[in-house]
């Protein structure tokens, strides 16, 4: 059953992506703040990945509860938990996301390393497992500070088993020495979690059974966790050392209507038509993608899109009669080019 889904981020995006295009900012904040963007992005699209795998196995189940992206307060700690998956026995699996494009790496003392895809090189990087053991210690301390159901007169506390999901595409370079079976694809859970059910001995089977709860009994277990969610809203002017910037005036409309004009002039001074150099193009959509259409000679001009990295291929995305140039690797869109609009007469 799926209880909680995770929090909406959208927000803090805006947010993010408004603060790059103040023109008060330093090359260090600006470079601080197109890191966080991507580091955000790249979390987020690692939980979704992770949660459609969860939610697809346990989200439907009447022995399972999902909470995802939970964030609870505790004695003054704080543990940011992607998923946690309850089941009847009262296992509680805390599930820690982590996104690699290229892959993993993990020595024999069980450091990570991270493949850095612009350099070539493995860097270093906080250790997924340990964050995700932090996370277990302040969830049990919350469980035996909350009502938990009784046996027998005895209090019911959930056992945290923790594990590291990574991108099913990604590479995991494992050590023989060190203990890396923590650290799992995403695919793999629902075999991790079942095989290490099938492979209790007789007596733990035994304890299990005897902790077995009803349905209602998960359920109110859940709804502890879900009500004990305290989102956090950062303040990334403070965060960043900024300040707030004076309103602006309001634009007056022919002042909006000269800005208009101004870019449709320039953009029409870097995008002529190959064939007779006219401005009247305009982009559509053909067989092989976007083009520029010259309705002077009705010729056909490429569209060619750069990037500052040479590796980058950005691509077109359309928006009404506006075309925006999005690369997804350094994670920016800037508008490229826009339509004249049709006006239709009676």
């Amino acid at each position: 059953m799926l209880l909680k889904s995770a929090d909406c981020k959208q927000a803090s995006l805006d947010t993010l992506q408004n603060l790059l295009e103040r023109p008060d900012l330093t090359l260090q904040q600006k470079k601080t703040i197109t890191s966080e963007l991507y580091a955000m992005r790249a979390g987020i699209k690692g939980e979704k990945e992770a949660a459609y795998e969860i939610d697809f196995h346990f989200k439907n189940s009447k022995n399972y509860i999902v909470l995802h992206d939970l964030r609870l307060e505790v004695n003054g700690r704080i543990a940011q938990i992607d998923h946690i998956i309850l089941d009847r026995t009262l296992d509680a699996y805390v599930l820690e996301t982590k996104h690699f494009n290229s892959g993993i790496k993990i020595n024999e003392l069980g450091e990570f390393l991270r493949w850095n895809n612009y350099n070539k090189t493995f860097e270093g990087m906080p250790s997924p497992i340990a964050q995700n053991e932090r996370h277990s210690v302040v969830l049990n301390d919350f469980f035996k500070q909350s009502d938990m159901p009784k046996r027998l007169g005895m209090r019911l506390i959930p056992t945290a088993k923790c594990f590291v999901l990574v991108s099913n595409n990604a590479r995991i370079d494992r050590p023989e020495k060190f203990d890396t079976s923590q650290v799992i694809k995403s695919d793999a859970l629902k075999n991790t979690i079942m095989s290490m059910v099938n492979s209790l001995s007789a007596k733990d089977t035994l304890v299990s059974a005897s902790r077995i709860v009803s349905r209602k009994t998960l359920e109110n277990v859940g709804q502890i966790l879900k009500e004990a969610h305290k989102p956090i809203t950062i303040d990334y002017l403070a965060k960043f050392g900024l300040s707030e910037l004076p309103p602006k005036e309001v634009a007056q409309p022919e002042i909006i209507k000269k800005e208009t004009e101004t870019f449709q002039s320039e953009q029409k001074q870097q995008h002529l038509c190959s064939k007779c150099n006219s401005l009247n193009v305009s982009v559509v959509y053909g067989r092989y993608g976007y083009y520029f259409k010259c309705s002077s000679c009705q010729g056909n001009t490429a569209i060619k899109l750069s990037c500052a990295h040479k590796t980058c291929k950005p691509k077109i995305r359309k928006s009404g009669n506006q075309f925006f140039e999005k690369c997804e690797s350094c994670e920016t869109e800037k508008l490229f080019f826009e339509n004249p609009k049709i006006v239709e007469t009676a």
